[in-house]
């Protein structure tokens, strides 16, 4: 589907460029990272693996990762859209068309989330896998999990602060671009229908984190942000979405170091697979409400477009 305001790119075409330009944001968003990296600490990224998880490196993994993260979801999403579209801001969904209801469900819907995406991190530790297999994925994850809290060190109110900012804001900005507002939004228009896109976008969120125990909570609430995006018609319900997932991780790392309890304790949260049962209930109950809001919402906004079209004609 091409809008009036849209550049002649194919659907085809335009999600090439998105690809291939992810992938020259993630060369560059590295190097541009490994140039901070040495400015900030004076070190060899030789040892940058090691470094990284060393405390007093923690305001230097910080920028490197807002870097890389920029270059290579960001960037690539803003860049694309502009090849597309006359107006790129609004063809990402970056519009006013929300309302105030739609902020607050989409509040509750990532609430009811929780027991959801915490059972489906217990279904996934459940799956068997060769001794391997599993030995790497357990490596990887150690990793992740070990440079998460690198990131999430604490100490006060002022370092609660910029952690919001480097682990819930910016990354629900630069992620929403690019999955929703540019991955989804293309195949939704390339292959005509919204759940194809909506799965195949959850499915490539999820793999990127490179985690394979949570592979399965990542999917669903790629597919739950996915729903928000297409049924609302604005990024900003998803970034606020997104932003409000990881503020909540953010602040229960927080209260765990007030309490000084261990930061993984408060990564650990998986609950019984009968939970997914809950789950699906209140989330599928909320979306029901949320898609009816939208489409009012939608409707009011369509009225007043065409009422300006025909004063200004």
């Amino acid at each position: 589907m091409i809008e009036a305001n849209s550049r002649r790119v194919s659907n085809s075409g335009t999600f090439a460029i998105l690809i291939g330009l992810t992938g020259v944001g993630l060369i560059v968003g590295a190097l541009a990272g490994i140039v901070i990296w040495m400015i900030m600490t004076g070190k060899s990224p030789l040892n940058i693996e090691v470094d990284m998880l060393k405390p007093e490196n923690m305001n230097a993994v910080r920028i490197f990762q807002l870097v890389s993260t920029l270059f290579m979801f960001f960037v690539p999403a803003w860049i694309t859209a502009r090849i597309a579209s006359n107006k790129p801001m609004d063809w990402l969904g970056f519009n006013s068309h929300v309302n105030y209801r739609q902020f607050i469900l989409a509040t509750l819907i990532m609430l009811a989330s929780i027991p959801l995406v915490s059972a489906l991190a217990t279904l996934n530790e459940m799956i068997p896998l060769p001794a391997t297999l599993e030995k790497n994925f357990r490596n990887l994850e150690d990793k992740y999990n070990d440079q998460v809290q690198v990131l999430s060190v604490i100490k006060g109110l002022g370092d609660y602060i910029i952690t919001l900012l480097v682990m819930a804001i910016l990354p629900a900005i630069f992620e929403e671009a690019l999955f929703r507002g540019g991955m989804q939004n293309i195949l939704t228009r390339w292959l005509k229908k919204p759940w194809p896109a909506i799965l195949i976008t959850s499915f490539i969120f999820s793999i990127i984190h490179l985690s394979y125990y949570g592979f399965l909570a990542r999917f669903a609430l790629g597919i739950i942000l996915g729903m928000l995006y297409y049924y609302g018609g604005s990024i900003w319900i998803n970034i606020f979405a997104h932003c409000f997932n990881n503020a909540l991780v953010v602040t229960q790392i927080y209260v765990y170091t007030l309490k000084g309890k261990p930061v993984k304790d408060a990564m650990n949260d998986t609950l019984p697979v009968w939970w997914l049962i809950v789950g699906l209930a209140l989330v599928a109950g909320l979306m029901w409400l949320y898609r009816k809001y939208s489409d009012q919402e939608k409707k009011k906004w369509t009225l007043r477009e065409e009422n300006a079209i025909a004063e200004n004609g």
